[in-house]
């Protein structure tokens, strides 16, 4: 096994997916047609069910308008992905926060989604989900998350990967996630409910590994479920003692690391509750 990576060296830009694996389906796909992002964004999903009657600046959160808002406030923050942008557009963010933050669901902030955990701010979903998917062309191969939360960047992921295997260690939230992504039919989305830190083995090698939580090091088991010429993102504690955004790229001569800018997630957990 080649060297674990250290702080920090430079980012590769090589990206590679495995091959497709079946593994139990726990949340059926509609298929994802191309598009405009900010097109996409403004026709949005009009025929599901709306949580709420609750507006947003005046228009309803069913709107794509709203979410073409929040489209083009990222990429007026720096997100170019045209893949990104779209699938952003597509999820519709207010159907994974709890009825009463309805009204702030395309805001860029992080919500509350019980059991002491987040919705990560549009912002950092797109940031992340565009670094996974920096130097390749076309759809990404099988992706593993770490922390399903309420499932709503396993749904964005769903737009932009062949695959997405999702895990959580908190049955309530695993449990919510399933409740949340049921009327979207994302066939490509596995939720499994487990430990996070061991991975999951069963439907490696991964093209990308994500984590929406993070510890003092990346767990051995992720970087050894990584395919070669793959990336890993997470929040990592550095040197000096901050959260990090950082990002591991496997390589046949073993793993380039690069730490990016400060953050704020849940810290990584083991064990299941």
């Amino acid at each position: 096994m080649s060297q674990r990576p250290g702080f920090p060296v430079k980012l590769s830009q090589t990206g590679a997916t495995g091959p497709a694996r079946k593994v139990p389906a726990a949340v059926p796909a509609r298929p994802a047609a191309k598009s405009n992002p900010v097109v996409a964004a403004s026709q949005g999903a009009s025929g599901a069910r709306s949580r709420t009657a609750s507006q947003v600046s005046g228009l309803g959160l069913d709107s794509g308008a709203v979410r073409a808002r929040m489209v083009r406030k990222l990429a007026e923050q720096g997100v170019q992905d045209a893949r990104v942008l779209e699938a952003m557009g597509r999820v519709e963010r207010h159907r994974f926060v709890e009825s009463a933050l309805v009204n702030q669901a395309y805001e860029d902030t992080s919500l509350p989604i019980g059991l002491g955990q987040t919705i990560s701010k549009p912002n950092v979903v797109a940031r992340m989900v565009e670094l996974l998917c920096q130097g390749l062309t076309g759809k990404l191969g099988r992706i593993l998350e770490i922390g399903t939360g309420c499932g709503y960047q396993a749904a964005v992921l769903s737009h932009v990967a062949s695959e997405v295997y999702s895990i959580e260690r908190l049955r309530g939230l695993h449990e919510k996630a399933r409740t949340n992504l049921r009327p979207f039919s994302l066939h490509n989305v596995h939720l499994i409910f487990g430990d996070g830190m061991l991975g999951y083995p069963k439907g490696a090698p991964y093209a990308g590994i994500i984590s929406a939580a993070g510890g003092e090091t990346v767990p051995d088991a992720w970087l050894d479920q990584l395919a070669p010429g793959g990336r890993l993102i997470a929040p990592t504690i550095t040197p000096a003692g901050h959260q990090a955004l950082v990002v591991i790229s496997k390589t046949a001569q073993g793993y380039e690391r690069q730490v990016l800018e400060p953050v704020h997630f849940v810290p990584l957990k083991s064990g299941i509750a």
